[in-house]
């Protein structure tokens, strides 16, 4: 990676035409480049140098692991698209509020979601800046969205898989609830992921435990069913429900407008909660409508104390509040989820959606009838 030098040990001047040479710019960096200004970084990153620059930039935890780390396959062509000469990912790991992400009122969590959302992306982007002084090549893909949309529905949207590459460099260990499960800080973190073309003297090695208790709480506090005890995972129940406002869902409520005939009938299909919900989500950063196996999950040292100390309590004052919480729980016609919702939450109304993954069913003409006369 470094550059031969000349027998002073300096950076050789390149061949450039006449024209450019005379460029006061490039007059200026020869010139640095001849007094030794120019030297060129070192070629492996000092990884106790990296881990203080994150914790200083605003992570609460980071670990470098290569680009050629078997469990990062599926991640080179990604990353070599968004940074040619990625040799190293750097995982970090910000932490929230645990009681924030807890509460039913969901405006409070969803604004520490976001938050710490941006301290993570602050952070990255500080990285990122610092290496880029130090004379390395780096980039910082956003924690979340926004993302390639472009490439929406055939391709993946997301640059880095954070999760992935957080688990191979030791941050944690994917969850039941598909959470990466910090070992000190639990399920309440926020992952994001600079990519830098050098490598680094040291690197994380993935946890030989798992920080889950397998308490299955994630289990007995998802309004829709979408994670079993076996660890089955239902993805499309999870994202019908939870990212109601997000993608999907504004498509499926994009269709209910197309498709109502005029106000009286857009209002018999969309209550004035959800309308302002929508409005508020389109307005400023979108509400996820659950996230409550994140909420309840007690895993990690600094959170595991008063589960341990009073189970009952714990439940009582994490778990059943979101249980018993009246909201609307958005599923798909037919679905398991459907199914699971009224039996085990009857007193939460369920509507059936469309969730934006296919155009909602032509109405007939006889129900158009109907719904003119009734």
């Amino acid at each position: 990676m470094t550059a031969a030098r000349d027998a002073e040990g300096q950076l050789p001047s390149p061949r450039l035409p006449a024209k450019l040479t005379a460029h006061p710019s490039v007059q200026a960096v020869l010139a640095r480049r001849r007094a030794g200004d120019a030297a060129r970084p070192p070629a492996v990153i000092d990884a106790a140098w990296l881990r203080e620059l994150c914790l200083a930039a605003g992570a609460d935890d980071a670990a470098a692991v290569s680009l050629d780390h078997p469990d990062l396959a599926g991640e080179r062509e990604y990353a070599q698209s968004a940074l040619p000469g990625t040799r190293t990912l750097i995982a970090m790991a910000v932490r929230m509020n645990r009681d924030n992400c807890r509460s039913p009122a969901r405006s409070v969590a969803n604004q520490e979601f976001h938050q710490a959302d941006e301290q993570a992306n602050h952070a990255a982007r500080n990285v990122t800046q610092a290496l880029q002084d130090a004379g390395y090549r780096a980039l910082n893909p956003s924690v979340g969205f926004p993302q390639e949309m472009d490439h929406f529905p055939s391709e993946r949207i997301w640059v880095v898989a954070h999760k992935t590459v957080a688990v191979a460099a030791g941050l944690g260990v994917m969850g039941l609830h598909r959470n990466v499960i910090h070992p000190k800080f639990g399920s309440f973190v926020l992952l994001v992921t600079v990519l830098v073309d050098a490598e680094v003297s040291e690197y994380g090695q993935a946890l030989d435990y798992n920080p889950c208790i397998d308490c299955k709480l994630c289990v007995a506090a998802c309004p829709v069913g979408a994670i079993a005890k076996d660890g089955a995972f239902d993805a499309l129940a999870c994202t019908t429900h939870n990212y109601r406002e997000f993608m999907s869902g504004f498509t499926d409520w994009a269709q209910t407008v197309a498709d109502s005939e005029d106000a009286a009938d857009y209002r018999s299909r969309v209550t004035d909660s959800e309308n302002a919900s929508m409005w508020q989500s389109l307005s400023s950063p979108p509400g996820y409508k659950s996230g409550y196996c994140l909420a309840v999950c007690p895993a990690g040292e600094d959170v595991l104390g008063p589960y341990l100390d009073d189970r009952k309590s714990f439940m009582d004052t994490v778990l059943r509040p979101l249980q018993d919480k009246r909201e609307t729980l958005y599923v798909l016609p037919g679905s398991h989820a459907r199914e699971y919702a009224q039996r085990r939450f009857p007193h939460k109304p369920v509507k059936e959606v469309t969730g934006g993954w296919q155009p909602p069913a032509k109405r007939s003409a006889s129900t158009e009838q109907e719904q003119r006369t009734s």
